[in-house]
């Protein structure tokens, strides 16, 4: 006998969250309940969502182009983690009629920040080497000489809210602030204590550049190997922001040949990151696997308004935070 429930599924949830962070028994008992914690590519894909009537998805790990869509015939309701998703074709959903709902966010832009200095002090004081040295017996390796921030220049690309936020902590460290976007100001700049420069400006004389920009068909690669040369030999190019901001190619060359001493990156063209990715063996490379809004209190706000949504939808009730 068919189960005449609707079917929800839930994707890539690689951190568990959803069974950690609420009971799903209500959710559960009304609806075939399906979590997938594992990424989903192609034909495995499709299967998973053939007969799906509302799908979840955390953030834009899995995109939902048109093709995908016309394989999923019942789909009624998308509710996807946080309030950005630019791998949705809108205009495709809401010709099915299908409706899109979206989470709030939590403090996302204080983790991202904080992650982002994570990043910059661990790449800056050589921490990953150091640790490899006492791990290999060392007590000292030739990275024990650390240099200080306190009268470094920091350049950031984007102070918008995230970067806003960097560049306090880099003001309080002594730093002097240097930042750029498509739209900057000196009056901006100066209502955040730091300086306005052309980007040309900010890559030559920054030892540290952080990237805080929104990725666009503007923005795009906009870190490429002419923008690479620009930068000091002994700069450190952090990105926790979107891999589209920076060719990955021309980085890895860059590293390679010592045009760029170091780098530490959060976002991938890919991810999961593939296990034979050059990335991953690439000299004066830091990584961490996306986990700039990873944090409890911003899944627990993820996880809550899903639970509500679908809570709502399988009531009859009106939904909140609909886009279409």
């Amino acid at each position: 006998m068919t189960d005449p429930r609707p079917n929800v599924v839930v994707l890539d949830d690689y951190e568990h969250a959803f069974p950690r962070l609420a009971r799903w028994d209500w959710v559960a008992a009304h609806c075939r309940w399906r979590v997938m914690h594992q990424p989903l590519r192609g034909e495995a894909l499709v299967q998973a969502l053939q007969d799906v009537d509302a799908l979840v998805l955390m953030r834009d790990r899995t995109p939902l182009p048109p093709d995908l869509l016309a394989q999923m015939p019942r789909l009624k309701l998308v509710v996807f983690t946080g309030t950005r998703n630019q791998t949705l074709d809108m205009a495709a959903l809401k010709a099915r009629g299908v409706t899109v709902c979206h989470t709030g966010w939590g403090p996302s832009k204080d983790s991202t920040a904080e992650l982002t200095w994570a990043l910059m002090l661990a790449a800056y004081k050589r921490l990953p080497e150091n640790m490899a040295g006492l791990q290999a017996g060392h007590w000292r390796t030739d990275h024990a000489l650390l240099p200080v921030l306190r009268g470094e220049t920091l350049g950031l690309l984007g102070l918008g809210e995230i970067g806003s936020r960097v560049a306090r902590i880099g003001l309080a460290f002594g730093m002097r602030v240097l930042a750029w976007s498509p739209n900057m100001t000196p009056e901006r700049a100066q209502q955040h204590g730091v300086e306005a420069a052309t980007l040309q400006a900010v890559l030559s004389a920054s030892r540290l550049v952080s990237l805080h920009l929104v990725a666009s068909s503007t923005t795009r690669h906009l870190i490429n190997r002419e923008r690479l040369a620009l930068m000091r030999r002994d700069a450190i190019l952090i990105n926790t922001s979107r891999s589209a901001l920076v060719h990955t190619g021309d980085l890895i060359e860059a590293l390679q040949s010592g045009q760029l001493a170091q780098a530490a990156i959060d976002v991938f063209d890919e991810e999961p990151l593939p296990t034979d990715h050059p990335l991953r063996r690439c000299p004066g490379l830091l990584l961490t696997p996306h986990l700039g809004f990873v944090a409890q209190p911003v899944f627990q706000q993820f996880v809550t308004d899903v639970q509500a949504t679908l809570t709502a939808w399988l009531k009859g009730e009106p939904l909140e935070r609909v886009l279409s």
